[in-house]
């Protein structure tokens, strides 16, 4: 069953749900950056690893790639999980190093929201950040997450949040 969040479009991204045929773009953009910011991200980022991320996804626990439209090279990586049964939905995402500082993730957050609403509509959606993420802080902040004192799960990290009708979970590298 398709879901409502598994085909977005941007001006200059499509993304997706993750699928096998993604196993060696997805090694290839997991690099030492991305991997010294996300905890649960082993280094080396083998072809094994990114198998058994894509396989281990389901409904609620979802990796999504951020593709180019001109030619579906593979820029980056969104995480949805948790939402019905839970009362937070948490969004990760990571980019490819020279996928960063073009604007892409703004793009992508700001796709990503509304349909967050309207497939997760009582939940409350938290991001997870590194306090010495000070551009991952400022994006959030525009997508109206706000601070919520909690720290996070995750080592260092503090919980942003807001509501899934604000104008999510991130965890940003």
């Amino acid at each position: 069953m398709t879901r409502f969040l598994d085909d977005i479009r941007t001006a200059r991204c499509r993304i997706a749900p993750l699928a096998l045929g993604d196993v060696d773009a997805l090694t290839a953009i997991t690099d030492a950056t991305v991997t010294a910011r996300i905890h649960f991200l082993p280094e080396p980022f083998t072809q094994a690893d990114a198998r058994k991320l894509i396989v281990q996804g389901t409904a609620d626990n979802r990796f999504y790639g951020i593709r180019a439209c001109t030619d579906g090279a593979l820029l980056g990586v969104v995480g949805v999980h948790g939402g019905p049964r839970g009362r937070d939905v948490e969004i990760g995402y990571w980019l490819a190093s020279d996928a960063r500082g073009r604007g892409l993730a703004t793009e992508v957050l700001a796709a990503l929201m509304p349909r967050l609403a309207l497939d997760y509509p009582a939940c409350r959606v938290v991001a997870e950040c590194h306090p010495d993420n000070g551009r991952s802080q400022a994006l959030l902040e525009r997508m109206g997450f706000v601070f919520t004192g909690q720290p996070g799960r995750r080592p260092g990290r503090v919980v942003l949040a807001r509501s899934s009708q604000a104008p999510g979970r991130i965890d940003v590298c």
